[in-house]
């Protein structure tokens, strides 16, 4: 979607109109889902927080101005859902590796099998991350957001952010390396 169609769609759910909101609704229900899941690792508290999130945006959404990154306010919404969902009672959580997988239907078996695998490696090294560095590392290369639009959305400076992302891929590429090292010695 180009994003003066987006701003029409914008101008025009700002009227109540409900195609238009229908048609947003589509384009970013995938990454508020994908980033509630990741955040809450249950699929239950994940709709929940979605369907709060679509709920604020209905009602929010004239306040929104000219120019705002819907993707960023939408996130921002998610990720302030999520966060009090866990303040108001303790979420239980899952390992990251449970996650639901989408394997392209082109892929041979063993290719499709390689991918799953590291998939599955970088997730349990995400999880060894602490909650808030793992949210900075969802939000940016689950959630696409740039590093203004993540600082915009947890309100940490940009180079809090800047430095937190930094730190966390240091991290995941010791604790991918470490069990590289590990899987070599077992064999």
């Amino acid at each position: 979607m180009i994003e003066s169609e987006e701003a029409d769609l914008i101008r025009r759910c700002q009227s109540k109109d409900k195609e238009a909101f229908r048609l947003l609704v589509e384009k970013y229900r995938g990454v508020i889902f994908g980033t509630a899941y990741l955040m809450t690792r249950d699929r239950g508290l994940a709709e929940d927080a979605v369907q709060e999130t679509l709920l604020r945006m209905w009602k929010h959404l004239p306040s929104l101005r000219r120019g705002d990154n819907l993707k960023a306010w939408l996130v921002r919404i998610v990720v302030n859902e999520v966060n009090c969902q866990r303040r108001k009672k303790r979420v239980p959580t899952i390992p990251l590796e449970y996650a639901p997988e989408i394997v392209d239907d082109c892929e041979d078996a063993a290719s499709a099998m390689i991918r799953d695998e590291d998939r599955q490696n970088v997730r349990q090294a995400l999880d060894i991350l602490p909650s808030g560095v793992r949210e900075i590392v969802i939000l940016r290369y689950f959630s696409e957001l740039s590093v203004p639009e993540i600082a915009a959305v947890m309100k940490k400076p940009e180079g809090t952010i800047k430095s937190r992302l930094n730190r966390a891929l240091f991290r995941l590429n010791e604790i991918l390396c470490q069990d590289e090292v590990l899987d070599e010695r077992r064999k």
